[in-house]
């Protein structure tokens, strides 16, 4: 007589629900993204209004000590509207769960990290939360592995 084989072992059930953060493999990554861009969109119109601030009266701003990057405040409110403008548009991107939007912001959040180092000599207590908040969003978009929208 011969005996059947025992079937083999069922495979892990797989708990993710359809559509939602699967493949993350980290929740904090998936919620961080979703986060990240809200706040990179805020981010975004912040700094288009401190450009704004900056370009239409430089005497809005005063310099804390002399600093050796020092620039013209008009410049500077240059800087901050087109950064402010890109990481809006890239933050926009990452709910579409493109991984262009993901290259594409972690560029532009870096840019407004060197943006907001240089900025401390004028706003030291907000370029110090933006740097903070840039390094969460960089941190949210590095870890978040997954083709599934946010």
């Amino acid at each position: 007589m011969t005996s059947a084989a025992p079937p083999p072992p069922a495979p892990p059930a797989d708990d993710r629900k359809p559509g939602g953060s699967g493949g993350s493999g980290d929740p904090w990554a998936a919620g961080g993204l979703a986060l990240g861009a809200t706040l990179m969109i805020v981010y975004g119109f912040f700094a288009i209004f401190q450009g704004i601030a900056a370009i239409a009266n430089d005497e809005v701003y005063t310099s804390f000590g002399d600093y050796v990057f020092e620039f013209d405040l008009t410049a500077w409110g240059w800087i901050h509207l087109i950064v402010g403008l890109l990481v809006m548009i890239a933050g926009f991107g990452l709910f579409t769960g493109a991984t262009w939007a993901r290259a594409v912001s972690a560029v532009v959040v870096g840019l407004a990290l060197i943006a907001n180092f240089l900025w401390l000599p004028y706003q030291p207590f907000w370029s110090i939360i933006m740097i903070v908040t840039g390094l969460f969003v960089l941190w949210s978009v590095f870890n978040y592995h997954s083709s599934h929208r946010v």
